[in-house]
């Protein structure tokens, strides 16, 4: 048996490869349409910022002073304000869910703020049962309520401490809006289902169609069957991988601050150890419908989980933390937010790389090692 790699054998294998994957149409819709489908329900449907928190007012006050600090309140672009009659009624609507707290300025607010000895209490009420939104009505109110401070205190020409002057500013992600952050690691994920399913049917579709005998009685060896698999699968990815960054760069408007050049070597690696998963997978499953189902739970779901895409990793139990590091995708989620919100840092993006090919040579030469040339 000729074990010496033949380019006419390969090329006419990637050459039916392709076919294949022209005549399938469910390649395409892995490659083209569920990518773009995934991004949208991830660039849409998943936000982390809280700009119209709903948020209750009781005015048991109606003097000027209490006036004044409501308009504050309704002029926020932060908060959507309800008011309301009592207190019992904010509680019930609290309740219900129709706001998440309610702020309550008592009877004598407008007497008492005129007193410079005496303290103006506000009462602010918050949900704890949604952690994250209860802090953001907490900070909201701070700032509404030293804003409108400011504001008064300048209206009456008083004078405000001024040694230290606090001015935030947002590096990488200037707007501070989540979906620049969410959307280049959801490219992670959407690849990691892509490059998964795409092979992992690949090999288990050939023992269902009775045609890897074939294969086996010709002179095909091991590393060209391999690479017939991974070739044309490489090519599809890598077109899906600049569909999806089309999408969220002209579509979505992310902002993108590196170099295509990086974003093709990182991508390649990141594609190369998926490929080598899905290969993996169906070269040991042998049928369809098991290897789709290990690949979204072998890839996916890590992926989604323990990437850092959406749950830090730093909040994570330390060995949960220490099992991150053998997952491909916390290094694709790095290099694709370096790339997008901080540009081609190569510190970053070469160590990421390193890791990826890595895992690319083990799942790779995995599925070599598994690949037999004998019916069993």
């Amino acid at each position: 048996m000729n074990n010496a790699l033949s380019l006419r054998r390969l090329r006419a294998l990637c050459r039916k490869e392709t076919l294949q994957i022209l005549r399938d149409p469910s390649s395409h819709i892995i490659a083209f349409v569920l990518p773009v489908l995934l991004l949208f329900i991830f660039g849409y449907g998943i936000n982390l910022d809280s700009s119209a928190v709903h948020i209750g007012l009781v005015l048991e006050d109606t003097g000027p002073e209490a006036r004044r600090f409501a308009n504050n309140l309704y002029g926020s672009p932060y908060l959507q304000v309800t008011t309301g009659l009592n207190q019992k009624a904010m509680e019930q609507a609290m309740m219900t869910g129709q706001v998440c707290g309610f702020v309550v300025v008592p009877q004598d607010f407008s007497e008492r703020i005129k007193r410079p000895t005496e303290t103006a209490p506000l009462q602010v009420i918050i949900d704890g049962a949604a952690p994250n939104t209860a802090s953001f009505v907490q900070n909201y109110m701070r700032g509404v309520w030293n804003g409108w401070l400011l504001q008064r205190a300048t209206e009456q020409g008083e004078t405000q401490p001024t040694d230290i002057i606090i001015e935030s500013r947002f590096w990488f992600n200037p707007s501070a809006e989540s979906r620049n952050y969410l959307i280049p690691g959801s490219i992670t994920i959407i690849m990691t289902v892509i490059g998964t399913l795409l092979t992992s049917l690949v090999v288990a579709r050939e023992w269902e169609r009775g045609t890897m005998e074939a294969l086996l009685a010709s002179p095909v060896t091991r590393t060209e069957l391999l690479l017939s698999k991974l070739i044309p699968y490489y090519i599809l990815g890598i077109i899906s991988l600049f569909l999806c960054v089309g999408v969220s760069v002209f579509v979505l408007k992310v902002p993108f601050r590196g170099s295509m050049l990086a974003l093709w070597g990182i991508g390649t690696l990141f594609l190369s150890s998926s490929l080598g998963m899905g290969l993996l997978l169906s070269t040991l499953m042998r049928n369809q419908f098991n290897a789709a189902q290990a690949a979204l739970n072998v890839a996916f779901l890590p992926a989604l989980m323990l990437s850092g895409f959406i749950y830090e990793i730093r909040s994570m139990p330390a060995v949960i933390q220490a099992f991150t590091y053998l997952i491909p995708a916390r290094y694709f989620v790095t290099a694709m937010q370096t790339i997008f919100q901080a540009g081609t840092v190569w510190p970053i993006l070469l160590s990421s790389g390193l890791f990826l090919l890595l895992a690319s040579v083990f799942f790779i030469g995995l599925t070599a090692i598994k690949t037999r040339r004998r019916l069993e």
